[in-house]
């Protein structure tokens, strides 16, 4: 398959899960990609393993200097970029009335603010009719105990995506949302969500009684990514096994 040959991929978040999955799949559709994360063992781990079409570069999605360095080496590296896809963030619980101004702070500050930014000091140097893909989440109209502000940021990235998606159609830039349910990577068995039986539970509540894989979602990124999709803009996209639509409270 080359349905991405020779496009120009940056993936934030591409170390591992839904990122990871994307950016082998970009690869894999003929891509030369580049993956960030803010761990560097775990971005050298990834382009060991995505070959040589893959590079990586350490950058902190909540930091606008980071972005804009990584803006500029990509831009130094390969010129302009053909897909962007905003997948680096966070998730954490906490119920209302113990919201703290710490977890508050980082989840508005990878979610959205870093997500925002990330795309609008990429937007000078994305090639007009090019992709941008933003991560969201079910979460985004769907809530749960705990989820108050991790829903909130989805929802705002949300709102941005669409206004992003009319005012650079001008230059035919597309953009879209992909927002999946529960997705079987790593980052979903930890703290609090580290029981097995938790897990079971949930997944026994889904139409489906399973989760996601990284796969089925990057599967939909790359078609999203490619000139397959050319009239596709202002999306929302749900990867969820119709959870989502299903009425149940865990």
């Amino acid at each position: 398959m080359s349905k991405l040959k020779d496009k120009v991929a940056v993936v934030t978040g591409g170390s591992s899960g839904i990122g990871y999955a994307a950016a082998k799949e970009f690869a894999a559709q003929g891509a030369r990609v580049v993956i960030t994360g803010r761990n560097q063992t775990a971005i050298d781990q990834a382009v060991q393993e995505l070959g040589s079409h893959t590079i990586g570069i350490r950058a902190d999605a909540a930091s606008i200097t980071d972005t804009e360095k990584l803006a500029a080496q990509v831009t130094s590296d390969f010129g302009k970029v053909d897909v962007l896809f905003v997948n680096a963030g966070v998730a954490f619980q906490e119920p209302i009335g113990q919201i703290s101004e710490s977890i508050f702070d980082e989840l508005v500050g990878i979610n959205f603010k870093g997500a925002v930014f990330t795309t609008e000091k990429f937007i000078p140097v994305m090639k007009d009719g090019g992709a941008i893909i933003h991560m969201t989440s079910v979460s985004a109209f769907t809530f749960a105990y705990g989820t108050a502000i991790y829903s909130a940021t989805k929802a705002a990235l949300t709102a941005y995506s669409k206004s992003a998606s009319v005012e650079l159609a001008d230059r035919k830039i597309r953009v879209n949302t992909v927002a999946p349910a529960m997705t079987e990577t790593p980052a979903i068995h930890k703290g609090q969500f580290a029981d097995d039986e938790i897990h079971t539970l949930i997944k026994s509540k889904f139409p489906f009684k399973r989760y996601g894989t990284p796969q089925e979602v990057a599967k939909l990124v790359a078609f999203l990514a490619s000139d397959e999709a050319s009239f596709i803009s202002g999306g929302e996209f749900t990867v969820d096994g119709a959870a989502s639509v299903n009425t149940f409270r865990i």
